[in-house]
């Protein structure tokens, strides 16, 4: 059983300018790799590829950490405690994100959700916004919206949460999406976008750094959009900019690994990925891998899902994870 791990923000947040962004406190994070350390044996994705290929096994409590999103926590906090440990990472930057020039729309809604007090206000503001939309613009009703999207997550979030996320993500042509999304990001976060961009985000001269240092970078997509809203022409176009950008960072075109932004993808993107000689696919599917039929479809669990207490006892996803016998 391999298991996959991915982390979003992680930061100092108690005392942060943002303390109600949905990521990981730098202390809760050390106490999980602790408790990863005692349960787990840390590979990195080259050893991942390798077992793909019958190269050779990996460890029977194999586990994989994985970074999403190119944010610069990962160079300030992530990348020296994996060092000092020794460890390997995976992180996966979205091209736009390290050009550092716009905040992308997915991070926009992040940070208007950790700035507004009042959710359900928030979702009200949404709904609003999208009622002025269709004066000018065949969109569907708030109310539809709502209906369709307001549905609790497992981590927590709530329907008007999940609300404003999905209308903003997918719920809305792209044009009217981006003009709420900047027109909210103005009114509750209100700081300048391209300067809050060189702060959010990791730069080439870092990732290139990182790998230096034994960590490994992989595809996030361009825009970090839904793959699987795009036609095979606009996903095409997307994966040969993320091989790109990866074969330009590292020097070379050899083989590269994909996570599909918000986990979304189709048999158009398998297909094109294959063709475009991607040897690893990361999804947001929960779940162990137990083995290699599928390549690019690997399961990974969120950081929610294993303890922050380093003296846990194991929970079920690493008994799973190491196997009857091993626990006995």
């Amino acid at each position: 059983m391999l298991t996959i791990v991915v982390y979003h923000y992680v930061r100092p947040l108690a005392g942060s300018r943002y303390p109600a962004i949905k990521g990981l406190e730098a202390h809760d994070f050390d106490a999980q790799l602790d408790y990863i350390a005692r349960h787990y044996e840390v590979c990195g994705a080259r050893d991942v590829l390798a077992a793909s290929r019958g190269q050779r096994p990996l460890p029977a409590s194999a586990c994989l950490l994985t970074f999403d999103d190119g944010l610069a926590d990962h160079f300030s906090v992530v990348f020296p405690r994996l060092v000092n440990r020794g460890w390997s990472g995976v992180f996966f930057p979205p091209v736009r994100a390290v050009a550092r020039e716009r905040v992308l729309d997915t991070h926009k809604i992040q940070f208007i959700l950790a700035c507004a007090a009042d959710h359900v206000a928030l979702g009200r503001r949404v709904a609003d916004l999208v009622e002025q939309a269709r004066r000018t613009t065949d969109i569907p009703s708030a109310d539809e919206l709502w209906r369709q999207y307001a549905q609790a997550s497992r981590f927590g979030d709530t329907a008007d949460v999940i609300f404003v996320k999905r209308v903003l993500q997918r719920g809305l042509p792209e044009d009217v999406r981006a003009r709420i999304t900047a027109a909210l990001f103005d009114e509750y976060v209100g700081v300048d976008e391209a300067v809050f961009a060189r702060e959010l985000y990791l730069d080439r001269e870092q990732l290139r750094c990182m790998r230096a240092s034994g960590m490994e970078i992989g595809g996030h997509g361009a825009e970090h959009v839904w793959l699987d809203a795009l036609d095979p022409r606009a996903q095409a176009r997307e994966i040969e900019l993320t091989r790109g950008f990866l074969a330009d960072l590292r020097g070379d075109a050899g083989d590269w690994t994909m996570c599909y932004p918000f986990g979304a993808y189709n048999a158009d993107t398998l297909a094109l990925l294959g063709e475009a000689g991607c040897a690893l696919g990361f999804t947001t599917r929960v779940g162990l891998v137990s083995d290699f039929r599928a390549p690019l479809e690997l399961a990974r669990l969120d950081t929610n899902d294993l303890p922050r207490d380093r003296n846990s006892a194991p929970s079920a996803w690493t008994l799973q994870a190491l196997g009857v016998e091993a626990v006995r």
